[in-house]
Protein backbone atom coordinates (compact mmCIF):
# COMPACT_ATOMS: atom_id res chain seq x y z
CA UNK A 1 0.00 0.00 0.00
CA UNK A 2 0.93 3.37 -0.89
CA UNK A 3 0.98 5.89 1.74
CA UNK A 4 0.71 9.52 0.63
CA UNK A 5 2.45 12.18 3.30
CA UNK A 6 0.87 15.42 4.22
CA UNK A 7 3.47 18.54 4.26
CA UNK A 8 3.50 18.00 7.89
CA UNK A 9 4.57 14.44 7.96
CA UNK A 10 6.75 15.57 5.14
CA UNK A 11 8.56 17.94 7.30
CA UNK A 12 8.99 15.45 10.29
CA UNK A 13 10.80 12.69 7.96
CA UNK A 14 12.69 15.56 6.22
CA UNK A 15 13.97 16.00 10.26
CA UNK A 16 15.04 12.17 10.83
CA UNK A 17 16.55 12.22 7.71
CA UNK A 18 18.81 15.71 7.95
CA UNK A 19 19.95 13.69 11.02
CA UNK A 20 20.92 10.75 9.03
CA UNK A 21 22.97 12.70 6.53
CA UNK A 22 25.10 14.13 9.27
CA UNK A 23 25.69 10.46 10.54
CA UNK A 24 26.91 9.91 7.06
CA UNK A 25 28.90 12.60 6.55
CA UNK A 26 30.72 12.03 10.16
CA UNK A 27 31.36 8.21 9.16
CA UNK A 28 33.27 9.74 5.86
CA UNK A 29 35.74 10.35 8.35
CA UNK A 30 35.13 8.06 11.16
CA UNK A 31 35.87 4.58 9.24
CA UNK A 32 39.13 3.31 8.70
CA UNK A 33 41.57 0.46 8.00
CA UNK A 34 41.62 -1.69 11.43
CA UNK A 35 38.51 -1.40 13.09
CA UNK A 36 35.75 -4.03 13.12
CA UNK A 37 32.45 -3.50 11.73
CA UNK A 38 31.23 -3.42 15.12
CA UNK A 39 32.70 -0.38 15.81
CA UNK A 40 30.97 0.89 13.06
CA UNK A 41 27.90 -0.13 13.70
CA UNK A 42 28.32 1.33 17.68
CA UNK A 43 29.46 4.68 16.56
CA UNK A 44 25.65 4.91 14.37
CA UNK A 45 24.00 3.63 17.44
CA UNK A 46 25.35 6.25 19.38
CA UNK A 47 25.07 8.83 17.59
CA UNK A 48 21.49 8.05 17.00
CA UNK A 49 20.63 7.81 21.11
CA UNK A 50 22.37 11.10 21.38
CA UNK A 51 19.99 12.83 19.21
CA UNK A 52 17.07 11.63 20.54
CA UNK A 53 16.16 8.97 18.12
CA UNK A 54 15.86 5.47 17.63
CA UNK A 55 17.87 3.03 15.61
CA UNK A 56 15.01 1.82 13.34
CA UNK A 57 16.51 -1.31 11.98
CA UNK A 58 17.38 -2.66 15.44
CA UNK A 59 15.62 -6.04 15.86
CA UNK A 60 13.25 -4.72 12.71
CA UNK A 61 12.54 -7.93 11.38
CA UNK A 62 15.33 -9.47 14.00
CA UNK A 63 17.93 -7.44 12.55
CA UNK A 64 20.56 -7.67 15.27
CA UNK A 65 22.20 -3.92 14.91
CA UNK A 66 21.65 -0.95 14.09
CA UNK A 67 23.06 -0.35 11.07
CA UNK A 68 23.99 -2.50 7.88
CA UNK A 69 27.49 -2.77 7.33
CA UNK A 70 28.57 -4.62 4.15
CA UNK A 71 32.08 -4.59 2.82
CA UNK A 72 33.44 -5.74 -0.27
CA UNK A 73 31.47 -8.57 -1.83
CA UNK A 74 28.45 -8.08 0.46
CA UNK A 75 25.48 -6.53 -0.94
CA UNK A 76 23.57 -5.40 1.54
CA UNK A 77 21.75 -6.52 5.24
CA UNK A 78 25.46 -7.31 6.64
CA UNK A 79 25.43 -8.03 10.33
CA UNK A 80 28.17 -6.00 12.16
CA UNK A 81 30.30 -8.07 13.58
CA UNK A 82 33.81 -7.45 15.94
CA UNK A 83 35.50 -10.35 13.61
CA UNK A 84 35.10 -8.27 10.74
CA UNK A 85 38.39 -6.09 10.38
CA UNK A 86 38.45 -3.43 7.47
CA UNK A 87 41.35 -3.46 5.30
CA UNK A 88 42.72 -0.76 3.43
CA UNK A 89 40.84 -0.99 -0.06
CA UNK A 90 37.86 -2.11 1.56
CA UNK A 91 34.34 -0.69 0.13
CA UNK A 92 32.54 -0.86 3.10
CA UNK A 93 28.55 -0.20 2.70
CA UNK A 94 26.48 1.53 5.78
CA UNK A 95 22.77 1.32 5.20
CA UNK A 96 20.94 2.93 8.16
CA UNK A 97 17.43 4.55 9.35
CA UNK A 98 16.63 6.77 12.09
CA UNK A 99 13.20 6.67 14.13
CA UNK A 100 12.58 10.52 15.09
CA UNK A 101 9.37 11.15 17.04
CA UNK A 102 7.70 8.41 14.58
CA UNK A 103 9.19 9.17 11.40
CA UNK A 104 11.55 7.30 9.57
CA UNK A 105 14.91 7.94 7.31
CA UNK A 106 16.47 5.44 5.40
CA UNK A 107 20.02 6.34 3.75
CA UNK A 108 23.48 4.21 2.23
CA UNK A 109 26.91 4.98 0.75
CA UNK A 110 29.67 2.97 0.27
CA UNK A 111 32.64 4.31 1.55
CA UNK A 112 36.06 3.32 0.16
CA UNK A 113 38.46 2.88 2.58
CA UNK A 114 41.88 4.97 1.55
CA UNK A 115 43.38 3.89 -2.02
CA UNK A 116 41.45 1.06 -3.61
CA UNK A 117 41.26 -0.42 -7.10
CA UNK A 118 40.70 1.88 -10.19
CA UNK A 119 37.72 -0.57 -11.16
CA UNK A 120 36.16 -0.15 -7.30
CA UNK A 121 36.55 3.44 -7.65
CA UNK A 122 34.44 3.80 -11.11
CA UNK A 123 31.96 0.93 -9.60
CA UNK A 124 30.88 3.34 -6.84
CA UNK A 125 31.27 6.57 -8.98
CA UNK A 126 28.48 4.69 -11.59
CA UNK A 127 26.36 3.72 -8.71
CA UNK A 128 26.08 7.23 -7.36
CA UNK A 129 25.71 8.22 -10.71
CA UNK A 130 22.66 6.27 -11.21
CA UNK A 131 21.32 7.27 -7.86
CA UNK A 132 21.49 10.81 -9.09
CA UNK A 133 19.65 9.59 -12.62
CA UNK A 134 17.12 7.33 -11.39
CA UNK A 135 16.08 10.54 -8.33
CA UNK A 136 15.70 12.81 -11.66
CA UNK A 137 13.93 10.12 -13.52
CA UNK A 138 11.05 10.41 -10.71
CA UNK A 139 11.49 14.23 -10.70
CA UNK A 140 10.01 14.51 -14.20
CA UNK A 141 6.29 15.34 -14.99
CA UNK A 142 4.34 12.44 -15.22
CA UNK A 143 7.05 9.83 -14.18
CA UNK A 144 6.36 6.36 -13.26
CA UNK A 145 8.13 3.93 -10.75
CA UNK A 146 9.88 2.02 -13.48
CA UNK A 147 10.92 5.47 -14.88
CA UNK A 148 13.56 4.92 -12.43
CA UNK A 149 14.88 1.56 -12.92
CA UNK A 150 14.86 2.56 -16.43
CA UNK A 151 17.72 5.28 -15.41
CA UNK A 152 19.98 3.28 -13.38
CA UNK A 153 19.94 0.12 -15.32
CA UNK A 154 20.49 1.80 -18.69
CA UNK A 155 23.79 4.07 -17.11
CA UNK A 156 24.95 1.19 -15.16
CA UNK A 157 24.76 -1.55 -18.37
CA UNK A 158 27.23 0.88 -20.26
CA UNK A 159 30.02 -0.34 -18.03
CA UNK A 160 28.75 -3.96 -17.73
CA UNK A 161 27.49 -4.00 -14.51
CA UNK A 162 25.65 -6.31 -12.95
CA UNK A 163 21.47 -4.41 -11.17
CA UNK A 164 20.64 -6.30 -8.51
CA UNK A 165 17.41 -7.39 -9.03
CA UNK A 166 16.14 -9.62 -5.94
CA UNK A 167 16.02 -6.31 -3.88
CA UNK A 168 14.46 -3.15 -4.20
CA UNK A 169 14.02 0.44 -2.78
CA UNK A 170 10.78 1.06 -1.42
CA UNK A 171 8.46 3.61 0.55
CA UNK A 172 9.52 4.72 3.70
CA UNK A 173 8.62 7.36 6.18
CA UNK A 174 6.02 6.74 8.49
CA UNK A 175 7.83 3.26 8.96
CA UNK A 176 10.70 0.88 7.93
CA UNK A 177 9.65 -0.25 4.62
CA UNK A 178 6.27 0.75 2.78
CA UNK A 179 5.04 0.39 -0.80
CA UNK A 180 5.69 0.81 -3.71
CA UNK A 181 8.59 -1.24 -4.39
CA UNK A 182 11.07 0.10 -6.84
CA UNK A 183 12.75 -1.93 -8.68
CA UNK A 184 16.03 -0.99 -10.13
CA UNK A 185 15.21 -2.18 -13.46
CA UNK A 186 12.26 -2.18 -15.79
CA UNK A 187 10.14 -5.42 -16.87
CA UNK A 188 6.62 -5.48 -17.96
CA UNK A 189 5.46 -7.89 -15.47
CA UNK A 190 6.75 -5.21 -12.83
CA UNK A 191 3.86 -2.44 -10.86
CA UNK A 192 3.97 0.47 -12.75
CA UNK A 193 2.54 3.38 -10.11
CA UNK A 194 2.21 6.89 -11.20
CA UNK A 195 4.89 9.02 -9.38
CA UNK A 196 2.29 11.80 -7.40
CA UNK A 197 2.26 14.10 -4.55
CA UNK A 198 2.58 12.94 -1.04
CA UNK A 199 5.31 9.88 -1.85
CA UNK A 200 7.94 9.67 -0.17
CA UNK A 201 10.35 7.30 -1.58
CA UNK A 202 13.76 5.54 -0.69
CA UNK A 203 15.56 5.18 -3.96
CA UNK A 204 18.70 2.78 -3.52
CA UNK A 205 20.81 1.50 -6.40
CA UNK A 206 22.55 -1.97 -5.46
CA UNK A 207 25.16 -2.40 -8.15
CA UNK A 208 27.50 -5.12 -8.46
CA UNK A 209 30.62 -5.13 -10.61
CA UNK A 210 30.27 -8.32 -12.40
CA UNK A 211 26.84 -10.49 -12.13
CA UNK A 212 23.48 -9.57 -10.85
CA UNK A 213 23.02 -12.72 -9.21
CA UNK A 214 23.16 -12.39 -5.51
CA UNK A 215 22.85 -15.31 -2.59
CA UNK A 216 22.08 -14.98 0.93
CA UNK A 217 24.58 -16.43 3.81
CA UNK A 218 23.64 -19.04 6.61
CA UNK A 219 22.81 -16.41 8.60
CA UNK A 220 20.10 -15.59 6.56
CA UNK A 221 20.91 -11.71 6.71
CA UNK A 222 23.77 -11.26 4.44
CA UNK A 223 23.60 -10.42 0.90
CA UNK A 224 26.73 -11.46 -1.12
CA UNK A 225 27.65 -11.25 -4.97
CA UNK A 226 27.10 -15.41 -6.57
CA UNK A 227 31.36 -14.27 -8.23
CA UNK A 228 32.50 -12.88 -4.96
CA UNK A 229 33.48 -9.34 -6.46
CA UNK A 230 32.51 -6.12 -5.02
CA UNK A 231 29.04 -4.25 -4.67
CA UNK A 232 28.47 -0.67 -4.03
CA UNK A 233 25.39 0.97 -2.54
CA UNK A 234 23.47 4.47 -2.60
CA UNK A 235 20.34 5.34 -1.26
CA UNK A 236 18.90 8.43 -0.50
CA UNK A 237 15.21 9.13 0.42
CA UNK A 238 13.39 11.81 -1.42
CA UNK A 239 10.20 12.86 -1.14
CA UNK A 240 7.44 14.29 -3.45
CA UNK A 241 6.49 17.36 -2.45
CA UNK A 242 3.86 20.20 -4.02
CA UNK A 243 6.91 22.24 -5.43
CA UNK A 244 8.43 19.49 -6.82
CA UNK A 245 11.03 16.50 -5.65
CA UNK A 246 13.48 17.00 -2.78
CA UNK A 247 16.10 14.84 -1.37
CA UNK A 248 15.52 14.87 2.08
CA UNK A 249 18.97 12.56 3.13
CA UNK A 250 20.69 15.94 1.54
CA UNK A 251 20.43 18.24 4.26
Amino acid sequence: MIQLKSEEQIKRIGEACTLTARLMEELETFIEAGMSTKDIDQYCHDFIIRHKGIPSFLNYGGFPASACVSVNEEVIHGIPSTKKIIKEGDLVSVDLGINLNGYFSDMARTFIVNETKEAYKTLCKVTRESLDLGIEAAGKNGARIQDIGKAVSHHCSQYGYGVVRDFTGHGVGLAVHEGPEIPNYSAPFLANPRIREGMVLAIEPMINLGTHKVSILEDNWTVVTRDGLPSAHFEDTVAIAKDGLVILTRG
